[in-house]
């Protein structure tokens, strides 16, 4: 890293500020998951970025609620007959090479071309538990993207999409397009995504004020509809894992915040209340 270059300089990077947090959570004895690679693929920028934006064990327990989540759902989906799994702006994620998945599994990656470059690069000697192919997409563009969605649609028959750390970065009509276009193919039957509520965007904006939005990568999206958002877009919620829920079974939680977690919570709109949840959306 040169003198005076920015923390954060695109929003790849911060594949690597994820992948830190997975490092960290790795390496504990009573680690909930382990990911063998994430110290690697996180390397030092990933360590940096983690630091300025707060890296305490205090700070720990969304990343680790998340990750626990998005592995539970995929896992269960997976064991019910999933054949295919599309991963979006799939970064440094390590799933195919650490989860228990079956040699027969079908699983993409997309991601923009450069990251994509330099994850194959960093586990070229590693081998994935079941077949992995990537793609080299911009999701942004939503003609190249609709087209590779038909084309994947075609290979399987149950295709389960894991959507994690991306649609915050987008507008309200970006979300709303993309969940449009996931649902246009028959076999796109469940997708997984995480939501934030509008009080928990503007608690991430102001801690990330200094450096995301220098890297063109502001925080942006928090339907205050909560879950309900996507239900006119062609997904219902089949399973909501609100984050402080998951992080208080999984003994994660920092002691000021266990009694929170003790109160009601719903499933609906949040307004200023800073929630998160990992959802798994079935197609209508």
């Amino acid at each position: 890293m040169s003198r005076g270059e920015p923390i954060i300089r695109n929003i790849s990077d911060t594949a690597r500020w994820v992948a830190y947090h997975r490092a960290i959570e790795s390496e504990r004895p009573d680690a909930v998951f382990r990911d063998p690679f994430a110290r690697r693929l996180a390397g030092e920028r990933g360590q940096r970025i983690a630091t300025e934006l707060g890296a305490s064990p205090r700070e720990q327990w969304p990343w680790v609620a998340r990750t626990h989540s998005f592995d539970q759902f995929i896992l269960g989906r997976v064991r019910d007959g999933a054949d295919v799994v599309i991963n979006l702006a799939a970064g440094f994620d390590t799933r195919p090479y650490r989860l228990p998945l079956p040699e027969t599994l079908q699983w993409y990656e997309l991601d923009l071309p450069e990251l994509i470059d330099e994850k194959e690069q960093l586990l070229a000697n590693d081998k994935p538990a079941c077949r992995l192919e990537r793609f080299r997409i911009d999701l942004a563009n939503t003609i190249e993207r609709r087209r590779l969605f038909d084309e994947l649609a075609g290979r399987g028959k149950n295709v389960v999409v894991a959507c994690e750390g991306l649609i915050i970065y987008l507008t309200r009509d970006e979300v709303s397009d993309l969940a449009r276009d996931l649902a246009r193919p028959a076999t796109f039957r469940h997708w997984i995504v995480e939501l934030a509520s509008p009080g928990l965007l503007e608690m991430l904006q102001r801690r990330t004020a200094r450096h995301l939005p220098v890297a063109n990568a502001p925080l942006k999206f928090a339907p205050p509809e909560g879950p309900a958002f996507f239900d006119p877009l062609g997904w219902r919620p089949a399973e909501i894992q609100s984050m402080i829920q998951v992080a208080r079974r999984l003994k994660r939680l920092p002691f000021f915040l266990r009694l929170i977690a003790r109160l009601p919570e719903t499933h609906g709109r949040q307004g200023r209340r800073p929630w998160s949840a990992v959802c798994l959306y079935e197609r209508k």
